[in-house]
């Protein structure tokens, strides 16, 4: 097979829409490709673009507002004096029917005796189409990510608002059995009672103090050995209880309760700070 024979079927086999242009960008050849191209879209079977000017057609559909055409037809321009050595872009070309994409690409033709380029407009509609239909879903992911996250910080405002109400509740219950219960179990504890009734009132007495003090969970987690009356005067102090008032309910004396304050304060740590021991013993809730 002659060389020009060989060099058409190469040219022919490529699926890409390839002309070639004089210096004056006038269409010298086509491939199969091209031609099939301009007849899909109404010209006649024999047309092969050859004679055409390729620039005066992109200069017409540039005045028409069709700034693709003249970015190609720069382009050519400059890959023909010799300013760049190919020209790439990638530009629309959608119809009444379907959306499509194309990429243009301008070499110079490979003869020092020939001043010509080579146009190719090879269609990548699959590929952008997959690319537009990446962005959407990565669009849409942010979309859902903005959404979690806009989910996540309402759960945080409510569950913070719970957490301040639940607060709130077992201050005001405290408060309320503090004021409207305790007194009056404590003043039941100072009558003469019957050994049974002093047990019962001994045992109501206990339980609610339990039922009011949950910061003892938290004292039991610190792995420290509290005897059952340090736990009754962390209790008190922690309610905010004098040590006179404290000597005075678990019938100790002041100098007896002091004792237990700083045994408290040494088996939770805070003998060397300055530290307030109600404040220490209310931060553990």
């Amino acid at each position: 097979m002659a060389g020009e024979d060989l060099y058409k079927v190469v040219v022919n086999s490529i699926s890409a829409n390839i002309a070639i242009l004089d210096e004056q960008g006038i269409i010298v050849e086509t491939n199969d490709a091209w031609r099939a191209y301009a007849r899909s879209n109404g010209m006649p079977a024999s047309y092969d673009s050859v004679g055409v000017n390729y620039l005066s057609v992109c200069q017409v559909a540039s005045a028409e507002e069709d700034t693709e055409a003249g970015r190609v037809a720069e382009g050519i321009r400059r890959v023909m004096r010799g300013e760049i050595k190919k020209f790439f872009m990638q530009y629309p070309c959608h119809s009444p029917e379907e959306r499509r994409w194309y990429a243009v690409r301008v070499v110079p033709y490979r003869d020092a005796q020939a001043h010509r380029v080579i146009v190719t407009h090879e269609n990548i509609t699959p590929i952008m189409a997959a690319q537009e239909e990446l962005e959407r879903k990565e669009a849409e992911l942010r979309r859902q990510a903005e959404r979690l996250e806009e989910t996540n910080i309402a759960l945080k405002v409510l569950l913070r608002q719970r957490e301040e109400d639940r607060r709130h509740i077992e201050a005001t219950v405290l408060a309320n059995v503090e004021r409207l219960v305790l007194p009056y179990v404590e003043r039941l504890l100072q009558v003469n009672l019957s050994e049974k009734q002093r047990t019962l009132a001994e045992i109501i007495d206990n339980n609610i103090r339990e039922i009011t003090a949950p910061f003892l969970k938290s004292l039991s987690s610190l792995a420290v050995k509290l005897t059952p009356q340090e736990i009754e005067v962390a209790g008190m102090v922690r309610n905010g209880r004098s040590s006179k008032e404290i000597a005075d309910m678990l019938n100790l004396s002041v100098a007896g309760v002091d004792f237990h304050r700083k045994s408290l304060r040494r088996k939770l740590g805070l003998t060397h700070s300055a530290q307030n021991l109600r404040s220490y013993l209310l931060s553990l809730e």
